[in-house]
């Protein structure tokens, strides 16, 4: 990889998403893993929702010593090692999400994990992958190379659209009969396309508001992501995972 060229600001300021709330962030996400470890059995759900938090915060961390001088490491591992957190995060929550409504058909899980994996392997290793970065009062700016953000986009767009399309289909379908998504199982896949809509549309909102965002989207999503971490905690686990010592939900199958 060509050597990153960037730029930070010297304010000391209290933005959106500053350093000082980079941190802010990463606690809260470690915080909620933890208190998922602790409160839920780690059966394939609890398994998913911890690493789902800890990538979320790994990305904050990252995000924070590309800032902050590195932590002893260059900015280049930050930049590769945040990458490749985030990455993950589409599969692991298209996982999530079968798990969630009960689906047995998983060769669209294994797809997702692959695309995953190839792109995780992409930016650990290719040399050319980031064009450089700009630490911002507001956000980061990685620079991607043009076919790189393109190919990414879809990736990580169309895997978080088609959980979204997914899962109000079949909550929808199972609406009057009430059959194969009820109760806390219906309410959990429901709670994970809310949980995406609500970094989902702020993101987009800000990135039509202001062109000049666009260019820190990854930044900018994992900053209203904090509110996905909540929800996946606070709301979809209470109804999906098993606590310790108890016996699952009704509903659910064990996972």
């Amino acid at each position: 990889m060509s050597r990153l060229s960037g730029k930070r600001t010297g304010s000391t300021t209290l933005n959106c998403f500053s350093p000082p709330v980079m941190v802010a962030t990463f606690a809260i996400e470690i915080g909620l893993m933890l208190y998922t470890l602790w409160r839920y059995k780690l059966d394939a759900i609890g398994r998913l929702t911890a690493a789902t938090l800890l990538f979320l915060a790994w990305f904050q961390l990252s995000e924070y010593f590309v800032c902050a001088g590195g932590g002893g490491l260059p900015a280049e591992f930050w930049a590769r090692s945040g990458f490749a957190s985030i990455t993950m995060l589409p599969a692991l929550g298209f996982q999530l999400l079968y798990l969630l409504a009960g689906k047995r058909e998983r060769w669209p899980v294994f797809i997702g994990y692959g695309a995953a994996a190839s792109f995780v392997l992409f930016f650990l290793t290719y040399q050319g992958v980031f064009a450089g970065y700009e630490c911002t009062g507001n956000y980061n700016i990685f620079q991607l190379t043009a076919v790189t953000s393109v190919l990414y986009s879809v990736y990580y767009y169309g895997l978080l659209l088609a959980a979204i399309g997914l899962g109000l289909w079949w909550t929808r379908r199972s609406a009057p009969a009430a059959s194969r998504l009820a109760g806390a199982q219906n309410q959990s896949v429901r709670g994970l396309v809310i949980g995406y809509l609500v970094f989902l549309v702020p993101t987009a909102v800000a990135g039509s508001v202001s062109p000049a965002a666009r260019a820190g989207i990854p930044s900018i999503m994992c900053g209203f992501a904090v509110l996905f971490a909540i929800i996946l905690a606070l709301y979809i686990m209470p109804r999906a995972g098993r606590l310790r010592g108890k016996q699952a939900p009704s509903g659910h199958k064990k996972a």
